[in-house]
């Protein structure tokens, strides 16, 4: 004999009210919704310790995916964790702003039990390269690496192999590439009547290569990139602090016309990813995450990647759950990831599906297979959400997947919607941040360098020398002096500094002392 409707959803009720009652710190998303109502104790949780575990946030243009990402981002900076979140139109800037009571909201807040009343996020601006109010980002191609931009520029084998050649040489040579001007001019010289000569003695270096790196350079520049290379770089630190009351900082970073840019988006991120992962120490599972990482229209991300791109994130967002970091992508399919990738989400967050057509039909099927089983037929259930909405999934303490809930997620405490930009200028112009990387730094690097080279190794035109001094006849021997009285044997430190190996050292040490200064020293 079948359970009845009413016994199966007082199961269900418990079944859910059990899977998400932690014994350790979490967060609220929302509250069980069964039969078109809110059951109120039976609260929806992620349990801190497991957000490293990853997530996705997904659904339909309208359907509520910012504001879950909004409720999130407050929760986790009231617990103490601090949030990094790629903001694509603006949304997110309402954390900065207490939200305006309204019957409206207050009938929500009513009806789902939740306790709220309205508080601003701390919230920190940033824009890639100064494009946008928020504090400028930037990062040295030093710091890149040849390794990772030859994947941002999208290179073969043997183009990233010349890169590598390229940066080795401009490394042992003591040229610091800060910019993408820097990297243009070092790849120039090796192309022009001056360096042909060192790019033979490179071994394995074409010219044709070397024109093909230039040329994506040129294309990567065009994007806007040439404003995000540079210095002061980013110190990761200030992407993790908490305030004097123990708040986690929300650090918002702004990408006004994304859509033409983004290749410079893709290099952000994935620098931003692996530095993450470079510099942190290993933690195992801490009892909350350090860094929460929020990818917003997270399909750019992914939109015409290569190959090696995806290995890259893969591998990255793999790694990086050591280092207590939590990745969760925000975007409206899964398919926009790659299967790589959804197989390391631990935590799946999905509003509303649309079904109009037989490919959504398609996709709507493939979404369902990646969930748990559970007594919903999510066929029918994902199309039939609501507004603010989802079904969700997450890692228990255990590290197995909670039941699947059909959640009414909460209303965020601060505003929705974009904060106009009057209101948030003074108060990013007064950041901390904005004193330390408002202002562009050009120091003297490769660009310098190479044509101070140039031009000392310009022959000047020759001009006749003085007869040779002649000795009386019966003085003493010894050295004869130049003109002026200087000896004309070379000095011991003459000698010295014709000496290969010495000069080479030379090199080396002021290398050395040019990365102390610039700021390009790196792990790798």
């Amino acid at each position: 004999m079948e359970p009845s409707p009413a016994a199966s959803a007082a199961d269900t009720v418990a079944v859910v009210r059990d899977g998400y009652t932690f014994d350790e710190p979490s967060i609220e998303l929302g509250v069980l919704a069964e039969a078109d109502a809110a059951v109120t104790d039976a609260r929806i949780r992620l349990p801190l310790r497991m957000l490293n575990r990853h997530g996705l946030v997904c659904g339909a243009t309208g359907t509520g995916k910012t504001v879950t990402l909004q409720v999130l981002a407050e929760q986790l900076s009231a617990a103490g964790v601090p949030v990094f979140a790629a903001d694509i139109k603006g949304d997110l800037s309402g954390l900065a702003v207490p939200a305006q009571e309204s019957e409206r909201l207050r009938a929500r807040t009513s009806r789902l039990g939740q306790e709220w009343a309205p508080a601003a996020t701390p919230v920190e601006f940033l824009a890639l390269g100064g494009r946008g109010l928020g504090v400028p980002v930037r990062a040295t191609v030093t710091s890149f690496g040849p390794l990772l931009l030859a994947k941002v520029l999208e290179l073969n084998e043997t183009q990233e192999s010349s890169l590598s050649l390229v940066f080795h040489w401009a490394d042992t040579t003591g040229l610091p590439l800060l910019d993408l001007t820097d990297l243009r001019a070092v790849l120039q010289h090796l192309t022009g009547e001056e360096g042909k000569g060192e790019l033979k003695q490179l071994g394995g270096l074409s010219t044709a290569s070397v024109g093909v790196i230039l040329r994506k350079v040129s294309a990567l520049a065009a994007q806007g990139a040439d404003e995000f290379f540079g210095e002061p770089e980013l110190d990761l630190a200030d992407l993790m602090r908490t305030t004097t009351d123990g708040a986690g900082v929300v650090s918002l970073l702004e990408l006004p016309e994304l859509q033409d840019r983004p290749q410079l988006f893709s290099t952000f991120m994935v620098w931003l990813l692996a530095e993450l992962f470079e510099t942190l120490p290993e933690v195992g599972d801490a009892d909350r995450p350090r860094l929460v990482f929020f990818l917003d229209e997270a399909h750019l991300l992914f939109t015409d990647a290569s190959r090696a791109f995806l290995t890259s994130v893969t591998q990255t967002v793999r790694l990086i759950r050591s280092k207590g970091v939590g990745v969760f992508f925000v975007t409206q399919s899964p398919r926009d990831l790659s299967e790589e990738v959804l197989a390391q989400l631990g935590a799946r967050v999905q509003h509303q599906v649309r079904a109009h057509t037989p490919k959504e039909a398609k996709a709507l099927r493939q979404t369902v297979e990646t969930y748990p089983r559970s007594r919903y037929d999510l066929t029918e259930v994902l199309p039939a959400l609501g507004t603010g909405e989802a079904v969700v999934t997450v890692t228990g303490p255990d590290g197995a997947p909670t039941p699947v809930a059909r959640t009414a997620v909460f209303a965020p405490r601060s505003r929705i919607g974009p904060t106009p930009a009057e209101v948030l200028a003074p108060g990013i112009q007064q950041s901390a941040l904005m004193a330390r990387y408002g202002q562009a730094v050009d120091r003297e690097s490769a660009r310098e360098l190479l044509a101070a080279r140039v031009e000392r190794e310009t022959p000047e035109p020759v001009t006749p020398q003085p007869e040779e001094w002649t000795p009386p006849s019966g003085s003493q021997g010894g050295p004869r002096p130049r003109p002026g009285g200087r000896s004309a044997d070379p000095s011991v430190l003459e000698q010295l500094s014709r000496n290969t190996l010495v000069r080479q050292l030379a090199r080396t040490a002021g290398r050395e002392v040019l990365r102390g200064l610039f700021g390009t020293r790196r792990r790798r």
